[in-house]
Formats: C-alpha cells, structure tokens, sequence
C-alpha cells in the first residue's frame, strides 16, 4: 500500500493506494496553522488510520536538508520536519513539494502516463511547477528544478514586484490574482502564456505539458496556447507538445505524495 498525505494552508488531506493505483482510503482534517508540533501530530493520527504502506507528503514548500524552506505555512521553516514525522509515524517518509507531487501523478498514471518528459505547471494564487522524467520527480541541485514562476517574463518589462524581491517574474503575469488584475483579457493571458511555455519547451522539450491550479480550467487554454507558441518555440517543425488538463484534478497533488515511493514498489 501507498500512503499519501497532502499538506495544505487549511486541510491535510490522506489517501491509500493499492498497487494497481486504486484508492482505498481518504480522510481530510483541519491544519493546526501555527502550530507545528500539532501538524506533524495530525498527520501522524492521519498515516494511522491509513494503515500500513509508504509514505509521501506533499507540502507547500521544499526541504533543504532535514530542514524545510521556501514553505507557505511558514511555521514549518527551519523545522526538521523528516525526522520529527518519522518519529511520530515510525516509518521512514518521503516529502516533496506539492507542485512535484502533482506533476508525478499525472506522470505516473494521468494525462502523462505515457511520456518520458512531463512539465506540470500549477495556475493558481502563485505559478508553481514541476519536472518528472521517466515516472521520477526531477529535484535538481538546489530542490528548484521546474520553478519557472520566478524567471522574467519573456517580452514584458511592466516592473511588476513579485514577493520574492525580484520584478515581472512570471507569475507576476500568470497567477490568478494577476489574471483578475488585468480584467481576465484571455487573448492577452494566452498570448504570455504562449511565451512562457514556449521557453520550456526550447529547454526541455517535453512530451507533455499538464496544467493545474484553478485557471487550468479554462477551457481555451487548451486549443489557443498551442496555436500560438509555435512563434516562440525553436522547432523548424510542427511542436507535438501536448498541453492538457490533469486527469485527477485537485486529487493530484495527494496521488503524487502517495507515488513518491513508485521506484520501491512494484507499479506503473
């Protein structure tokens, strides 16, 4: 059994996977915000009542060591999260980030089970990303691999601030909020969009590119994207990149935490 646990601002959620990916369990509850010892608790109480397996965790953030960094419930920065959950559940768990985690369960068995290269980009209040090649999440060297919502924005220099001090990252273009801000223009949205995948696949030229986050759901992202970024992409041939909704939608992010073991177990 696969267990994956989700760890987010308001609700931590879990769910069990059988070896053909069948779920067999789910549970969510309410996240202790602010209190760290009563998240690693929850989660513990959570990975119980899952039964035994693996064990995954997707958090809004990265480990960096045994310490977590870079995390939205910033009451887990500096915390050595790994061990102290290792401890509580008395297994040894993997954690990643959420964006990975979602991009790996599309990869495994969603809308990129079939390619090698899968680029999932996450469309919500910020533009997180991921890499997986060949069914593994891609890390890198500084845990960043697949952080493009903090590179510049090809062809726009508004002087946008982004929160991470630097100006007109992508996401400054490409997140929710900045979708609002500009009176939800989708002809505009498409057309940076475009740009901003085009340099993906320029570098790593994926298979498939897999959108998640709410405005994943806009439905001419899907048809008006790939039409125009063939203007930007170094190919003297048609692109055969697929963008694409996922499969499991807001279940992905746990299903990836779950899949965090897949190079263990038997499986997709």
């Amino acid at each position: 059994m696969r267990i994956g646990v989700d760890l987010g601002g308001t609700k931590i959620e879990a769910i069990a996977l059988d070896q053909g990916g069948r779920e067999t369990f789910r549970k969510r509850v309410a996240t202790p915000r602010g209190d760290y010892w009563g998240t690693v608790d929850a989660i513990a109480a959570l990975v119980r009542d899952a039964g035994e397996g693996t064990v995954g965790i997707g958090i809004p953030g990265a480990m960096n060591g045994e310490v977590v960094k870079n995390a939205n419930s910033n009451w887990l920065i500096g915390q050595p999260f790994k061990c102290d959950l290792e401890r509580a559940v008395g297994r040894e768990v993997r954690i990643e980030n959420d964006a990975n985690c979602f991009v790996l369960s599309e990869a495994v068995d969603g809308a990129g089970k079939d390619a090698e290269i899968v680029f999932g980009v996450i469309l919500g209040t910020g533009c997180g990303g991921g890499i997986v090649f060949r069914k593994q999440v891609l890390v890198g060297a500084n845990a960043i691999a697949g952080e493009w919502g903090h590179n510049p924005m090809p062809g726009e220099a508004e002087g946008r601030s982004c929160y991470c001090g630097r100006k007109d990252c992508i996401e400054t273009y490409l997140c929710g909020p900045a979708f609002e801000r500009d009176g939800k223009d989708l002809a505009r949205y498409h057309e940076r969009l475009a740009r901003a995948l085009g340099t993906i696949i320029n570098v790593l030229d994926p298979q498939v590119i897999v959108l998640g986050g709410g405005l994943s759901n806009l439905p001419s992202l899907y048809t008006e994207v790939p039409r125009i970024w063939g203007r930007y992409i170094f190919s003297p041939t048609a692109v055969t990149t697929r963008l694409v909704p996922p499969v499991y939608g807001d279940a992905s992010g746990v299903r990836g935490a779950a899949w965090l073991w897949n190079d263990a177990t038997k499986g997709p």
